[in-house]
């Protein structure tokens, strides 16, 4: 029988993480990357002798020596090698579906969703860890799930899961599943078609068992509509903040209901008015939060001192500076339209609104009345910004371009008077100008922060 040989393809994190789970198990390995893999992993590689390459595929050994493909998840299905691949029969499977197959008798959490998945995801962590559990956290956060199962096996793995690595799940089964929601994200992926996307989504619960547990967004019009159309074995418990359910979790009075075959009060919400993450979106993430300490039979008092020292994520609502009272606040990882109309809806002064990158299929029109309200004038961060030029510029007089972050900052701060926000709070992913949102979000900081310098040395004169 021919030994198994993984080639791996991407050398970012999912990549080197599942490089590093197959050699511990003696398994032959290679990662290839058709660009140039940073110095942080490549020294991973060298340090565990991990054959790789870089700038560049060698195609024939891949197809012919391969007995399994693990791709990064940023890896279209539209690229020619992967075409090939798929026309060979090949199995391309997920990195997260490769950990799982090491930690068959730990726990998985899976939570998914066009927005919100990172705050759920770290609250969980956060709760469990805090209780004493043996937990870890992984997936699209932080480390991926084949590094963390490479070092040390818990109990429980809460995992950030996108829908590019569902993609490759043939067999990936987490035992409590949560879906927040889905918006029009990512359709240039999915040929343009949302159902595509919806399907994929949704592998986080058509592949789970009778035994396990699917928490879901009732609230969400998508979300709804795909319960009832897929095929869902697992326990279905929905939530919702704005309609009373038959069964599930809803709100009345300020008080969390369980509804099953009465109501019963699980958590009064007032106890949480000091938070410091407000917002629908955020209650969203804590209900789904408590539901899964419900679950994992957590004394849901004890979650209370965990949620109050709360604090948002960077680059998620941060509002981290003020200049002559004008709040600067970075939420770069807002890289669909839904993000952006939670964004806005908590503004509560006027706007700068600063938007733009490369666009996924967006759909402007839900936000079109929190623009009309609360938006005083758009600054274009991208290369091309024709789309949200033309869908806005009847609605705002005042709409900007740049391909320079230092511009945009200076250009919103130009515009706006005391009271006012300037929110960076992109609704596209950042691939045309920078590597990622992390760095948009962190340029964006710096530059603020260079201006703060900069107006406080105008002052001294």
């Amino acid at each position: 029988m021919k030994k198994e040989f993984i080639v791996i393809l991407g050398g970012g994190e999912s990549g080197v993480g599942a490089a590093l789970l197959a050699k511990k198990n003696g398994i032959k390995v290679f990662l290839s990357d058709s660009g140039i893999i940073s110095n942080k992993y490549k020294n991973i590689l060298i340090e565990n002798n991990i054959p790789f390459e870089e700038k560049g595929h060698t195609e024939n050994m891949i197809v012919k020596n391969a007995s399994k493909i693990i791709k990064s998840p940023g890896i279209s299905k539209e690229n020619y090698l992967i075409k090939k691949i798929y026309s060979l029969n090949i199995p391309i499977i997920s990195e997260i579906e490769f950990g799982k197959n090491y930690i068959k008798n730990s726990k998985i959490i899976g939570i998914t969703g066009s927005n919100g998945k990172t705050t759920t995801s770290s609250i969980v962590y956060q709760i469990l860890k805090n209780n004493k559990l043996n937990v870890d956290i992984a997936g699209n956060i932080g480390f991926s799930f084949s590094r963390k199962a490479s070092i040390s096996k818990k109990d429980i793995y809460v995992l950030e899961i996108s829908s590019f690595q569902l993609d490759d799940s043939h067999n990936f089964r987490s035992n409590i599943a949560v879906l927040l929601n889905i918006t029009r994200d990512h359709l240039n992926r999915y040929d343009g078609n949302i159902d595509n996307y919806v399907s994929s989504k949704f592998k986080i619960a058509t592949l789970q068992k009778k035994e396990d547990f699917f928490i879901y967004n009732y609230d969400d019009p998508i979300v709804r509509l795909g319960v009832k159309k897929y095929p869902i074995l697992s326990q279905c418990i929905p939530f919702s903040i704005r309609e009373k359910l038959n069964t599930g979790f809803y709100i009345k009075n300020k008080i969390l209901i369980q509804k099953k075959d009465r109501e019963i009060c699980f958590f009064n919400l007032n106890k949480l008015q000091n938070i410091p993450i407000i917002g629908d979106h955020n209650l969203y993430n804590i209900i789904a939060s408590l539901i899964i300490s419900k679950i994992l039979n957590i004394n849901i008092d004890s979650i209370i001192p965990i949620l109050l020292k709360l604090k948002p994520i960077e680059h998620r609502m941060e509002n981290f500076a003020n200049i002559n009272g004008i709040k600067f606040i970075n939420d770069s990882k807002a890289t669909n339209v839904h993000a952006v109309f939670y964004a806005l809806k908590s503004m509560n002064s006027p706007t700068i609104w600063i938007a733009g990158g490369e666009d996924k299929g967006n759909d402007y029109t839900e936000i079109i009345s929190l623009v009309k309200s609360k938006v005083k004038a758009i600054i274009c961060l991208g290369k091309n910004n024709k789309k949200i030029v033309n869908f806005f510029k009847n609605f705002i007089s005042i709409i900007l371009e740049t391909e320079s972050i230092e511009e945009a900052v200076h250009m919103a701060y130009a515009l706006s008077y005391p009271g006012y926000n300037i929110l960076l709070s992109p609704a596209c992913s950042s691939f045309d100008l920078f590597k990622n949102y992390k760095e948009r979000g962190k340029k964006f900081k710096k530059k603020v922060m260079n201006l703060i310098k900069n107006e406080k040395n105008r002052n001294i004169f």
